[in-house]
């Protein structure tokens, strides 16, 4: 086997043993990134322990570096790679520390600050590394129109009950605006109840109880349409970790021998 191709199964595919400890080594940098991330905005950490964060960052920062060049070479189409979803999340997460080359003058101290929160955004690199995650995006992807449908019928529901409210209750207790009533029965709607706004009349009182009750049908719903289609996904047929060398997909059924986007062989051993 071609060795881009021996370096693409193990940095792209989970199912091997080399596979899946590449996740796991991933998996332990990133989370003690975040660590760090985290700690570095304690003030009373960063002045301690300021040097150590610093070229704890340098090394990590370095291993995914090497990483995303890894990830580049090992493709035959990098652009695929560079333009996608985890391409960009890895590229912003690395940045941030090359980026104090640019910054000379103590007056952009405050800035480099801010651009170093970007490292955060390594958490989303851990839902590549975790086979579940794929099921779960995909039964949310799926869901998506459904819930959509679902919350602007919510957005119609509170634009009616808010313009009745202002009607019925008024300015003189603190729905000033149709606005400002609307903005009152979407925070009853979702069961936050802030406090600063309430009715007094009593038909007033009667919406407000209908409308919190609708509340908890409105936290259950998009729960019942992803946790169903979660469920359908589950049932169908497994899917391995496999990324075709050829052009990057990595929805295969676990029988598949050629990608069922470009029908490149997913086990061909290349002669060049």
């Amino acid at each position: 086997m071609h060795w881009r191709e021996k370096l693409h199964e193990i940095i792209y595919e989970a199912d091997t043993p080399k596979g899946k400890a590449f996740d796991v080594i991933l998996l332990i940098v990133i989370s003690l990134s975040i660590l760090f991330v985290m700690l570095d905005s304690v003030q009373a950490i960063y002045d301690e322990y300021h040097y150590f964060f610093y070229i704890a960052e340098w090394v990590i920062t370095i291993i995914f570096s090497i990483e995303y060049i890894l990830r580049i070479i090992s493709i035959k189409k990098p652009f695929r790679y560079i333009f996608s979803f985890y391409g960009i999340v890895d590229l912003l997460s690395t940045l941030p520390l090359y980026l104090t080359f640019f910054f000379s003058t103590s007056y952009a101290l405050m800035t480099l600050r801010a651009l170093r929160l970007l490292r955060i955004f390594r958490i989303l690199k851990i839902t590549r590394y975790i086979g579940a995650s794929n099921n779960l995006a995909t039964a949310l992807k799926r869901s998506l129109p459904k819930i959509m449908i679902f919350i602007y019928a919510v957005i119609i529901i509170s634009f009616i009950t808010g313009t009745l409210m202002y009607l019925i209750e008024g300015p003189e207790h603190g729905f000033t605006s149709i606005p400002v009533s609307i903005y009152w029965t979407i925070v009853t709607l979702t069961t936050v109840g802030f406090g600063d706004i309430h009715p007094v009349t009593p038909l007033g009182q009667f919406i407000a109880t209908l409308i919190m009750i609708l509340g908890y049908g409105v936290i259950a719903v998009p729960t019942g349409i992803v946790s169903s289609e979660y469920a359908t996904q589950s049932k169908q047929q497994s899917k391995n970790t496999q990324s075709c060398y050829n052009c990057g997909e990595k929805e295969h059924k676990d029988s598949a021998k050629f990608c069922q986007t470009c029908g490149y062989s997913l086990n061909k051993t290349p002669t060049d």
